[in-house]
Order: C-alpha cells, then sequence, then structure tokens
C-alpha cells in the first residue's frame, strides 16, 4: 500500500503551503512600494541589524514557542493561559521594571531545564512552521531583503534565545542572529544564561561585538525595532528606523527624524497586539515552562 499522510501531517502541510503563498503575494508588493521610498546602496562594511518580536514577527516569539510546546503537551493550556495573563499584565504596564528583568534573568530557559539542545532545536523547526512563519511581517521582510540585494549583511537582534533566533534568519534567509545565550553542559541546558539576557543595552554591546569583529562601519549601518527599549541598539547606527513603533519609539523617531515604518493594518493592532516585553518571553516562559517541563521530565519512563 503507497504511504498515506496523516491528517495531522496534511493539515501541516497545507499551513505551511498556504503561509508560503501569501508570504510570496504580499511580500513582492511590499518590496515594490519600499523601494519607491527607500534606497540601499551597496556597502560592504554596513549591516542591518532587526529586532524580532513585533518588529520582524507579529507578537512575541517565545509566546508562539510556548503555544508549540502546549500543543505537544509540554504543558497544559491552563500553564499558557497564565502564560498569556503575564503578557496583558506586562502590556497594560506598558514598562518593564528592574525587578521583572531580574526575574527574566534569573527563570530565561528554565523551561529547558536538563532538555537536550538537539530536542529543542527539533521542536523550534516543527514549531516554526506551524506557529511562526505565517506571523512574520512581509513589509520588514521586504526591508530586510533589499538590504541583502544590495550586499548587505542582515542580523536578527533578540531576546529570543539563540538557537530558535538562528533557526529564523536561516528561515527568512539572514545572514544570522545574535540572541540571548544558555549554558549548556554535556549537550543538555543548565537553565542559566552566559552572561546578561540580550535585551536593551545589551543588544547594543553585542552589535558592537559583532561590527569590530566583521568590519562593519556602524555609522553606515541601519537597525530596526518597535521598542523604545531598544533605543540603545537603535542610537548606536547611523540609520535607526522605527517600525511598528510603541507611542514612545513613535514620539523619539519624530523628535529625531528617523523614518517610520508601521505594517499593522490599523490602530487597533498597537493596542492588542502580542506583547513583545522581557516579562513575556522569559519571565512567564521560565516560570510557567519550568515547572512544566520538569514535570514531563519526571513522567518519562
Amino acid at each position: 500500500m503507497p504511504w498515506q499522510p496523516t491528517p495531522a501531517e496534511q493539515r501541516r502541510s497545507a499551513r505551511v503551503a498556504g503561509s508560503a503563498a501569501a508570504a510570496a503575494a504580499t511580500t513582492g508588493s511590499a518590496v515594490s512600494e519600499l523601494e519607491a521610498s527607500l534606497s540601499v546602496p551597496p556597502d560592504p562594511i554596513a549591516a542591518a541589524f532587526f529586532d524580532v518580536d513585533n518588529t520582524m514577527m507579529m507578537g512575541a516569539s517565545m509566546f508562539h514557542f510556548a503555544r508549540g510546546l502546549a500543543a505537544r503537551r509540554f504543558f497544559t493550556k491552563r500553564d499558557l493561559a497564565t502564560f498569556a495573563w503575564q503578557q496583558v499584565k506586562f502590556r497594560v504596564r506598558g514598562v518593564e521594571h528592574p525587578e521583572d528583568v531580574r526575574i527574566a534573568r534569573e527563570n530565561a530557559l528554565s523551561f529547558a531545564r536538563g532538555i537536550s539542545v538537539e530536542e529543542i532545536v527539533t521542536l523550534g523547526e516543527e514549531i516554526y512552521d506551524d506557529e511562526m512563519a505565517q506571523r512574520i511581517w512581509a513589509g520588514t521582510l521586504a526591508l530586510a531583503r533589499l538590504h541583502l540585494d544590495a550586499g548587505q549583511r542582515v542580523w536578527l537582534v533578540t531576546a529570543t534565545p539563540v538557537e530558535l533566533a538562528d533557526l529564523m534568519a536561516r528561515r527568512l534567509g539572514l545572514t544570522g542572529a545574535l540572541g540571548t545565550v544558555s549554558e549548556v553542559v554535556d549537550g543538555r541546558y543548565t537553565g542559566r544564561l552566559v552572561g546578561e539576557m540580550m535585551h536593551g543595552q545589551a543588544k547594543a554591546e553585542a552589535v558592537k561585538a559583532l561590527a569590530a569583529r566583521e568590519g562593519l562601519a556602524l555609522p553606515r549601518c541601519s537597525a530596526y525595532s518597535d521598542s523604545i527599549n531598544d533605543l540603545p541598539m537603535l542610537s548606536l547606527v547611523g540609520n535607526p528606523v522605527a517600525i511598528n513603533p510603541d507611542t514612545d519609539l513613535k514620539t523619539m523617531a519624530r523628535e529625531q527624524g528617523w523614518l517610520v515604518r508601521d505594517f499593522r493594518t490599523g490602530r487597533k493592532a498597537a493596542r492588542i497586539g502580542v506583547p513583545t516585553t522581557l516579562g513575556a518571553g522569559a519571565l512567564a516562559g521560565g516560570v510557567v515552562g519550568g515547572l512544566a517541563v520538569r514535570r514531563r521530565l519526571l513522567s518519562r519512563p
């Protein structure tokens, strides 16, 4: 009997195919519009740095990753609801507090404690196809491709774990990614970070270090973000651009004369979009996911 895909495999294949077709159609129009308003000259010592959450992707990448884990029974729907509530709470606050940052640092990637890097990477591949590919902003990806077409390098810079960030960069055809690095011993995550989370000033420091290593001229580079929290990175380059900006970044961009691009369909999207704060990605992911994955590990034979 010839092989037949399961219903779940058929649904997954249809989602991937549909997402790819939609992305190809919308990206083409986005490129034509952007080419008319933005010139990216060839420059071998220039690069572009893109934030991920709400800049390259609709919503928080770690939330979508958590949804994928929930679908694979790494934790319950109730845990996921708690995760989502944490995001809403941080969005209502509108700012990140030092205590949030401290807790996030302590708990980042604790959901993966004891799990092998290979398993997380494999899950990331599946979850990207199921939950994330269709959430890439076509307009932002078009901007990234303009830089690539001009011979410039394009990097993602994100608080998302570097393994997931690298996966996204590969799937999008970008140069690479700078993300939060976790400690690994014998091929398994310890649940601790190597240094700080890739957030705020840490993003600027990572970009500076990469520029020194790659021989890039930062005054000739570009950076893209939706959040005022990325002001250190945006201020580091010669061409900062606000993408789907929050209120504070929009104000700053207008004051500084920075380019602004908003790919959201309306004002409502700005108010209720999935939050991208540090707490949403790492704090809730660490607390909720950590308990759930430990339960999963304990239940293994």
